[in-house]
């Protein structure tokens, strides 16, 4: 990009960014401490220094840090077991079952072993573990939604639990405790650690909460799934001279290689002839979000759904100037695009398409009764509220708490990026959290 254009396109995106800032502060009147606003300034002046080398190369994988002996070991484990699996299979199989056997094969798997993936110590950091405010600000809307359903709350992919803990605290302060709070979680690892917060932090609500293997078969209530979408398997696509292939894994001598083939899955061409890109164009199609959100709308007799991740509607998901896809993975707080680096010890994730979130939930019966970003969510069920419980005198406490309050909201930070969509069932008021801000125009 030539040096004048680049220079407006960064001064355009540090205006847009203000001016949300300032809509933002009019519009609910809170002010923060000039401390909380200077280090907001300095955020934004990196995430503007960001945009300006945004085409720049990810992070080379020859200078992340190096596995322990044990780590590496275990690596090698998971890549035997996907060579087999590529071999059982005609000697290919599709990224959607690598990204799978990755994240989630048995005991080898990123999501399914034991290695520490949240917070300063692992490869990257929640909301949920930023901040108290966040899981303390959702557990307002979860309350709204369990007045107008059932008091049942299930969750899907816990993480570390602290969005469960937190929840369930203010939950309690508030008087709308659920009867049962249920948490999917397919690790065996991340299952115990969620026990264990509990047990520390909420020993008198234990009998609340219960761990499931699968769906239930029939629910009313709240479903919140903060990033799980986006670390569901991902299909890649290639549109190149008028052909569609899908690019898939092969075994080569040094390691696992890229290989593309014609596309057999009939779900997956249909998807792929539908969508609209330039020449030599490479991105991502998520099935699994679609069979999701199908299973979930079939069990959901009434209540709602809240889906917390990063993506964007169709049009900027598959934008001409995004031709290599979303494809992320993140190792020990490096962001990268190597999916192939140390299999079973990074987390390899895509943004979401929401609008196709909200396409296959309409389809399957449920409301799309809202979509905004992940700030304006947040203040509409009160988070600046909850600042304000603390003093702005009191700066040992308050300060922490509005810089993290800043992270989660400003568009140089979460606050943008990250979305909340709801889809619901049977449920006649409209919800808080989308009263302001919506975002529907842009599915």
């Amino acid at each position: 990009m030539h040096g004048e254009v680049r220079t407006r396109c960064v001064q355009a995106a540090a205006n847009s960014r203000a001016d949300a800032f300032r809509s933002t502060r009019h519009q609910y009147h809170f002010a923060l401490h000039p401390a909380v606003l200077a280090t907001f300034i300095i955020k934004l002046l990196k995430s503007i220094i960001r945009e300006l080398y945004s085409t720049m190369p990810s992070h080379p994988t020859a200078t992340l840090p190096a596995p322990s002996p044990e780590a590496a070991k275990h690596s090698a484990r998971l890549v035997e077991f996907i060579r087999l699996d590529i071999a059982a299979r005609d000697g290919w199989i599709s990224f959607a079952r690598y990204m799978q056997l990755a994240l989630y094969a048995p005991g080898l798997g990123y999501y399914t072993a034991g290695a520490h993936k949240f917070g300063a110590a692992g490869d990257f950091i929640t909301a949920p573990e930023l901040s108290p405010l966040f899981g303390r600000t959702v557990a307002r809307q979860v309350a709204e939604i369990m007045a107008s359903s059932a008091p049942h709350i299930l969750e899907l992919g816990a993480g570390s639990g602290k969005l469960a803990a937190d929840m369930l605290a203010e939950l309690e302060l508030l008087g709308s405790l659920p009867d049962s709070y249920a948490i999917l979680e397919v690790s065996a690892d991340l299952r115990a650690r969620q026990q264990e917060l509990m047990r520390e932090r909420l020993p008198h609500l234990l009998d609340r909460v219960h761990w499931l293997d699968t769906l239930p078969e029939k629910f009313s209530g709240a479903i919140v799934a903060n990033e799980v979408l986006d670390a569901l398997p991902v299909h890649l696509v290639h549109w190149r001279d008028s052909a569609i292939t899908e690019r898939g894994v092969a075994s080569g001598e040094h390691g696992f290689i890229w290989q593309e083939r014609t596309i057999s899955d009939a779900d997956l061409l249909q998807a792929a002839q539908q969508i609209k890109v330039p020449d030599d164009y490479v991105s991502e199609i998520c099935l699994a979000a679609r069979g999701l959100i199908n299973s979930l709308a079939q069990r959901l007799e009434r209540g709602a759904m809240l889906f917390i991740d990063y993506g964007f509607g169709v049009r900027e998901f598959y934008h001409p100037q995004r031709s290599s896809g979303t494809l992320m993975c993140h190792y020990r707080h490096h962001a990268h695009d190597d999916p192939f680096f140390l299999p079973g010890l990074q987390d390899i994730t895509a943004h979401v398409n929401f609008t196709d979130i909200a396409e296959c939930g309409i389809n399957a019966g449920l409301e799309l009764t809202g979509y905004t970003s992940q700030a304006f969510f947040l203040i509409n069920c009160g988070i600046t509220i909850l600042l304000n419980d603390t003093s702005p005198e009191n700066l040992r406490d308050y300060l922490p708490l509005a810089a993290q309050l800043q992270k989660l909201t400003s568009p140089a930070e979460m606050g943008e990026l990250f979305k909340v969509i709801a889809l619901a069932k049977r449920m006649a008021n409209p919800l808080s959290g989308f009263s302001q801000g919506d975002l529907t125009r842009l599915l």
